[in-house]
């Protein structure tokens, strides 16, 4: 009872501020997972199967008041679904410290970056949805979708800033995409693979399910109420924590 207390109470936290900034989770609930006993690949995919319940509380909430284009979410889905099922096939042939690291240090440059820039996110001006721009922005989305079925910890915030960096959207709508097609569909996909080539720790689940969907609905409703200045704080704050975890784990 007491495992599973710590598991419901960690996860939502986790997923409340994955909610609120667009990303993150992984930062507190995989590596619990590891320090509560599980082995690397069985905590990788028990925590990607969670995840899918982050995207299951983000959406009862955002649907509400839902801005997501249908076009657009379908070239979301198309270009990082395939680099979401390479990555998860391919994660446990990667050297996990290197590959921790690197996600370190390019998560942390997300944060600076964002610092820098502070009307970044804060507008909403579309761009890039034809021709080349279009085009680039798909590679863009597979890597962006590789990362997350390979490596667990903040790969959202990848594709919040994506989102944002190539396509102007603001940090509102980012955030919603984010968490409705990466929370719910690309983490679902993941697990998927993961479940089948791995092993997940189902026992584990009740409480990082219900921790997952709380955390996640709650985030996303004060995400939506303050706006976007409050998320890209958020989301500079988480940024820069995980980034920095990362590289001195």
């Amino acid at each position: 009872m007491l495992d599973q207390l710590i598991l419901f109470v960690a996860s939502l936290a986790a997923n409340f501020f994955s909610a609120l900034s667009g990303g993150g989770a992984g930062l507190i609930q995989f590596p619990m997972l590891i320090f509560l006993g599980l082995p690397f690949g069985v905590a990788l995919a028990t925590h990607k199967v969670a995840s899918v319940a982050l995207g299951l509380g983000a959406t009862l909430r955002h649907l509400k008041e839902s801005h997501l284009e249908r076009r657009f979410s379908l070239v979301i889905l198309g270009a990082g679904l395939p680099g979401v099922v390479l990555g998860a096939v391919t994660i446990l042939q990667i050297p996990e410290r290197a590959a921790t690291l690197a996600l370190g240090v390019l998560t942390l440059g997300l944060g600076l970056y964002s610092v820098i820039k502070p009307r970044l996110g804060m507008d909403h001006a579309p761009r890039n949805r034809a021709g080349t721009g279009l085009a680039g922005g798909m590679a863009g989305l597979f890597v962006v979708g590789f990362l997350n079925g390979s490596i667990t910890s903040g790969t959202g915030l990848f594709l919040t800033i994506w989102l944002i960096r190539w396509f102007g959207l603001d940090y509102t709508r980012a955030v919603a995409y984010t968490l409705i097609l990466c929370g719910l569909v690309w983490n679902g996909t993941g697990a998927l693979v993961l479940g089948v080539i791995g092993t997940v720790a189902w026992d584990w689940m009740p409480a990082l399910l219900a921790g997952s969907i709380l955390g996640g609905y709650l985030g996303s409703h004060l995400a939506i109420r303050k706006g976007n200045l409050w998320i890209k704080r958020s989301f500079e704050i988480v940024t820069i924590l995980i980034g920095l975890k990362l590289i001195l784990s």
